[in-house]
């Protein structure tokens, strides 16, 4: 058990996990298991900020574990929209605990400026997916999911007000960055660790020509340049298709297989944090 009255980080404390009570519409979005097809763009996008390529390139091994990322990521996800308060509050301590030691010169994990770009992808990438597959969202109910989406940010370090107001802002913000980003020799080998592993297991590998194609289509134009990632008119053809034949299958699926991986992840989480007890 984990007790709110030892808690001395702001960013654990009560009032945090009070908001991330909260939340409603977001779980209809982030639920969803087509999101995982947008893990290597939000990684991409995460690391065309140089302070997280350098974060990342330094302190993480994408070419001997590919999906930890992947699975940290979602794991965190997961936790904070559907978690008990006691296991929001164990993950967010982890997280922190695991940011503390990755930094450097002129980076930090901690750093709630890099975190804040880092919640942006999950949002913009998500939502995109999301909408897809669904159709929009009428505008009250965008709205709402995207304050919800802002508890992610929050639970990184990230400041209330540091966080957009609404879309219209956050686009701004989006839009600035996406012109602003450098692509360094940092990002470019996490980039290659993560789309072209030699070291990666057989299925991965077989899978990695889709993801790169995939990839590519839905990064920004100014970032798929810098990243080096090919298109042409067969590919755009390609991946509307299979875009298209995605949309028209996947809403059709139950939704217990629709949910699958959160479930999956959600019980790796709870299975980690008994052994860590």
């Amino acid at each position: 058990m984990y007790s709110e009255e030892k808690i001395t980080d702001p960013y654990t404390g009560p009032e945090l996990l009070d908001a991330l009570e909260k939340p409603e519409k977001i779980h209809k979005v982030v639920q969803e298991a087509i999101l995982l097809a947008g893990g290597a763009v939000a990684i991409l996008l995460q690391i065309a900020e140089p302070g997280v390529a350098q974060g990342v390139d330094n302190h993480s091994n994408f070419a001997y574990r590919p999906l930890d990322r992947l699975r940290t990521t979602m794991t965190y996800v997961y936790c904070v929209t559907f978690g008990t308060r006691e296991e929001k509050k164990a993950v967010i301590e982890m997280a922190h605990r695991a940011h503390a030691s990755v930094n450097g010169p002129g980076y930090s994990a901690d750093d709630p400026q890099l975190q804040l770009w880092v919640a942006a992808t999950l949002y913009a990438v998500g939502i995109e997916l999301y909408q897809g597959m669904f159709g929009m969202f009428e505008d009250a109910d965008a709205e709402a999911i995207y304050r919800e989406y802002s508890v992610l940010a929050l639970s990184l370090r990230v400041t209330p007000d540091m966080w957009p107001p609404n879309q219209k802002e956050f686009w701004k913000y989006w839009d600035n960055q996406i012109a602003t980003m450098v692509v360094t020799d940092n990002a470019k080998s996490v980039a290659k660790d993560l789309l072209r592993n030699e070291e990666a297991p057989l299925q991965i590998r077989l899978l990695l020509p889709l993801v790169r194609l995939m990839t590519a289509q839905m990064l920004p134009d100014r970032l798929r340049q810098a990243y080096g990632l090919r298109t042409s008119k067969v590919r755009r053809t390609t991946y509307r298709f299979i875009m298209g034949l995605t949309r028209a299958t996947y809403p059709c699926l139950p939704k217990t297989i629709r949910t699958y991986p959160m479930k999956y992840y959600m019980r790796d989480m709870r299975r980690r944090l008994e052994n860590a007890a």
